[in-house]
């Protein structure tokens, strides 16, 4: 909602510049152009797409769904902040590729806290879900009532509640016959999607341990405006809450996790202990949220995968990944296994552009009548995320069942502009595991 186009990181590919670059985004509209179109909503050919989340990840999101398909249109968008809509609104009106698809009059641009609802109630197709972390739970499951297919950008809750609901949400969308595809954009690499393939074949042998490493600088902070209050300060900031973004080891290493996850054939571990803080992000400014992390995921297999981030400008940066296996060691980030000092097997095709790519087979799922649901994953992957979180903030050891069954409520008490809580910092060994 409030990020902007460039991504936060530069060790990781921008899922935002499409607003600028989309030349892979047309290879995939050719693509799904050759798709037979099938009857839906109405019996229109066209599907109607609504935004919900204006920010920086929605915008490219919008622009990557309108070039999944020659007949879509964006007929609605939401935010919580009429500048954010606006601004995104001008920006794809104005894109030179997807321009002539943004059919958002007057009356279907919602602004406050509840817009995903009148969105979702406008007669769209497809929601692209792109706000805070914490709002994903509610909209995935008004979106999955009101039987709309989805783009879920990830992760997709910040507590045990959330968490709980996300998986109620993913099998009704099931029953439903939805498609659900979610942001964890690596499953929709073509390289990432060979490496794992080889290593879930024995590539590596059997696995032994796991190296998820998320290293990168501190993210943008909005200045304290004298005419916002403290509830729309903490959400234009929304990344350094851990209400709302659920802290970093969440929100950005979730990318990590997942691929700790896959590797495991998306067995959930049995327990972690996690350890971390702030010492580069100081104050009230910088919200509540970690700047560090350090967890160690354990499997009922004896596996353990080590998993660390951190967010602290003028440090070396590293965004890397290695399974360790009885034949070989896999580089996932460099597409390639070794054995000592010998390559045994290496990617080299084309990778695709992995966020262009998980439109395209959303799209294509849609006319096909062949539904695509990410939802065990993403689900699976947060709730790394969320226990990880959960054993560093107490210092306690956490179980995975522990974690799905915290009662851990972070909602404020009202969605409205004005006075709210500022949050607490957590601290190990003080902090209860609730």
């Amino acid at each position: 909602m409030t990020e902007p186009i460039s991504r936060h990181t530069v060790n990781e590919p921008s899922r935002r510049a499409f607003l600028s670059r989309s030349t892979a985004a047309v290879a995939g509209a050719a693509l799904a152009g050759r798709l037979a179109p099938s009857a839906f909503a109405a019996g229109s050919d066209v599907l109607k797409v609504g935004l919900v989340g204006c920010g920086g990840r929605g915008s490219g999101a919008a622009v990557q769904a309108l070039n999944a398909d020659p007949h879509v249109k964006l007929t609605a968008m939401g935010d919580a902040f009429a500048d954010k809509l606006q601004s995104s609104l001008a920006a794809l009106r104005g894109h030179p590729e997807i321009g002539n698809k943004v059919a958002v009059d007057s009356e279907h641009q919602f602004v406050g806290f509840d817009a995903y609802k009148q969105v979702i109630d406008s007669g769209i197709d497809v929601v692209l879900l792109c706000t805070p972390t914490h709002f994903r739970p509610a909209q995935l499951a008004y979106a999955v009532e009101k039987g709309k297919h989805i783009f879920c950008e990830k992760p997709v809750a910040v507590d045990g509640p959330g968490i709980r609901s996300v998986f109620d949400s993913v099998a009704k969308a099931k029953q439903k016959n939805l498609s659900l595809v979610s942001g964890l954009c690596w499953r929709y690499d073509y390289g990432m999607r060979a490496t794992f393939e080889k290593v879930l074949e024995g590539g590596v042998g059997e696995i032994l341990a796991i190296q998820a490493t998320y290293n990168t600088n501190t993210l943008k902070k909005f200045p304290r405006q004298p005419d916002w209050s403290e509830m729309e300060f903490q959400v234009r900031n929304w990344q350094g809450f851990t209400w709302l973004s659920g802290d970093f080891n969440v929100e950005q290493h979730v990318h990590s996790l997942d691929k700790v996850a896959w590797a495991m054939k998306d067995e959930p571990p049995v327990k972690c202990t996690g350890t971390g803080g702030r010492q580069a992000r100081t104050g009230d400014e910088s919200g509540n949220v970690y700047d560090h992390f350090s967890v160690v995921y354990e499997y009922a297999n004896g596996v353990k995968a080590f998993c660390n981030c951190r967010q602290i400008d003028g440090c070396d940066n590293d965004t890397s990944d290695h399974i360790f296996g009885t034949a070989g060691v896999c580089d996932v980030f460099g597409h390639k296994i070794s054995a000592g000092n010998k390559v045994t097997w290496k990617f080299k095709g084309s990778k695709g552009e992995m966020y262009q790519t998980e439109h395209n087979e959303l799209f294509a799922s849609i006319r096909n009548a062949a539904p695509i649901n990410n939802g065990d994953y993403m689900t699976k992957s947060t709730l790394m995320g969320l226990m990880g979180r959960m054993s560093t903030y107490t210092g306690k050891t956490i179980t995975w069942e522990q974690a799905l069954q915290s009662k851990e409520n972070l909602s404020p008490a009202k969605y409205e502009w004005g006075a709210t809580p500022i949050p607490v910092v957590a601290v190990p060994g003080v902090t209860q595991f609730v």
